[in-house]
């Protein structure tokens, strides 16, 4: 079986899109996942199964989630290698001078066009900075995330694509509770 993880985008955030998270636990378990754990109350689960579709895996947990809560909710699934990656590459954990509290990961559904990543000027955001790896760009805001333009819906406007953002806490404890599975 793989252990997956997956990064529900926009529940419980300023009231919006309420799920208690034991319910929707249950709708996993309903949907054939086994091991399901969440972690704080943004939508984060962690769950075993032997599918290897991720995109299935993503559709069938938004279809759930639709059915049991009447929501439609963009799903991202990595795998816990590939948050293990994710993690490993961050640029920003390598400087000892970063603050671990302003760092933020944002999870995209796909690969960013580079055409679209050029079209992003970093000098024009310091201090916050940021730079992408694979499916997920960096952000690292020392004036704190609430304040940075760099956010999921800036991302999503220049890059096309879904995003979701976590930090680097709830980043590690997401792999560390996969990797207790």
């Amino acid at each position: 079986m793989t252990t997956y993880i997956s990064l529900l985008k926009g529940i419980n955030v300023g009231g919006h899109n309420k799920i208690k998270m034991d319910a929707l636990q249950q709708t996993y378990l309903k949907l054939g996942y086994t091991d399901v754990q969440s972690y704080i109350q943004s939508g984060n689960l962690i769950f075993r199964t032997n599918e290897t579709d991720k995109q299935l895996i993503e559709q069938r947990i938004t279809n759930g989630i639709a059915h049991d809560f009447g929501l439609n909710i963009a799903v991202l699934v990595l795998t816990e290698i590939e948050l293990e990656a994710t993690l490993k590459n961050n640029p920003f954990s390598t400087d000892s001078s970063n603050n671990p509290n302003y760092m933020y990961l944002t999870f995209l559904s796909g690969v960013p066009d580079q055409t679209l990543m050029d079209t992003i000027v970093p000098e024009s955001y310091l201090p916050d900075r940021f730079c992408h790896w694979n499916k997920v760009i960096y952000v690292y805001c020392p004036g704190g995330y609430g304040n940075t333009k760099l956010t999921n819906a800036f991302f999503e406007k220049k890059l096309k694509l879904t995003a979701t953002c976590r930090n680097l806490k709830t980043s590690e404890q997401l792999l560390a509770m996969a990797e207790k599975l």
